[in-house]
């Protein structure tokens, strides 16, 4: 059975103070919230995200997970380490 479920990049912000609801939605990615620089910031990225996918013929869906982290970092996206995370 073929598995018809579709990965999408989730961008969450936390610091809206101005009262305004920011919602964003591309063929990949969803984005809410945010004050309005927070939420350009994740537009900006997650766009860079896809035109670095694009380049290298992939998508979301055929990426594998160093190959995402490596584009994460190349466009300025660093993983935030679980608080429990054993090095």
């Amino acid at each position: 059975m073929k598995n018809n479920v579709k990965k999408l990049l989730y961008g969450l912000g936390f610091d809206n103070k101005d009262g305004h609801t920011r919602i964003t939605k591309g063929d990949n990615f969803r984005l809410y919230g945010g004050s309005e620089e927070t939420h350009e910031l994740m537009q900006e990225k997650s766009i860079k995200i896809n035109e670095e996918l694009r380049k290298k013929g992939k998508n979301l869906d055929n990426v594998s997970d160093k190959e995402f982290l490596d584009i994460a970092d190349k466009v300025g996206i660093k993983p935030i380490e679980p608080p429990n995370a054993k090095n």
